[in-house]
């Protein structure tokens, strides 16, 4: 069972018909008892990251998502979802976030890294994401596989080995993140067709915590 946390942002009913054309049974849920002792859990979002950690803070989700990671539960962060595993966000001010991953999340015309004034932003549209090692949630989905973004900011991260593959805009940011039992991506895999239709079997097919035994601190 993979279960989508909806805490009333992100796209939804989207990410869940994803979910079911590979396969994958999926329950919807703002329970905190529920998520807490899901098997399985995916957390979407869209527009701003302030908006998204308040919700989740007001429905009283924060406390169950850190027990449920700290069981060794696998766990996907989608867009938005995947900047808020990040310990700070900078989107019209500084916001705590969850903290699960160390590092922050910035605009694209705001890193140390720089972006040339000729491209635009959002960056938006295809764009390839370039694995820096194998991992099963990768599986079968080509050398570099072309996903779809809309994104103005992106996570930079502290730790260089939590960064699963690395996507160029400007600069070169982190795509897909994974420590442990926690991933995200920060494209949207509803939205890249067969690539993204992979991603999501791939990560529905993940061991879950009495399978894998792996738990990652929070």
């Amino acid at each position: 069972m993979t279960t989508i946390i909806d805490y009333g942002i992100g796209n939804l009913r989207s990410i869940e018909k994803a979910f079911e054309t590979v396969g994958a049974t999926v329950h919807r849920t703002d329970d905190p008892a529920a998520i807490a002792e899901a098997e399985r859990l995916v957390l979407p979002g869209v527009g701003a990251f302030r908006a998204c950690i308040d919700e989740i803070r007001r429905r009283d989700l924060e406390g169950p998502i850190h027990d449920a990671i700290g069981r060794g539960v696998p766990f996907l962060g989608v867009c938005v979802g995947m900047q808020l595993l990040f310990e700070t966000g900078y989107e019209k001010g500084e916001h705590e976030g969850l903290g699960v991953l160390p590092g922050h999340v910035a605009h694209f015309r705001e890193t140390d890294a720089g972006m040339p004034d000729e491209l635009t932003v959002p960056h938006m549209g295809w764009n390839a994401i370039e694995p820096t090692r194998d991992h099963p949630l990768l599986d079968e989905l080509g050398a570099t596989p072309y996903v779809y973004f809309v994104h103005s900011y992106h996570p930079v991260a502290d730790d260089a080995d939590d960064v699963l593959t690395t996507t160029s805009y400007g600069h070169t940011f982190p795509s897909v993140v994974q420590r442990d039992n926690v991933f995200g991506v920060q494209f949207h895999p509803e939205k890249s067709q067969a690539a993204g239709l992979g991603l999501l079997d791939n990560f529905a097919a993940l061991p879950t915590t009495e399978e894998a035994g792996r738990t990652v601190s929070t």
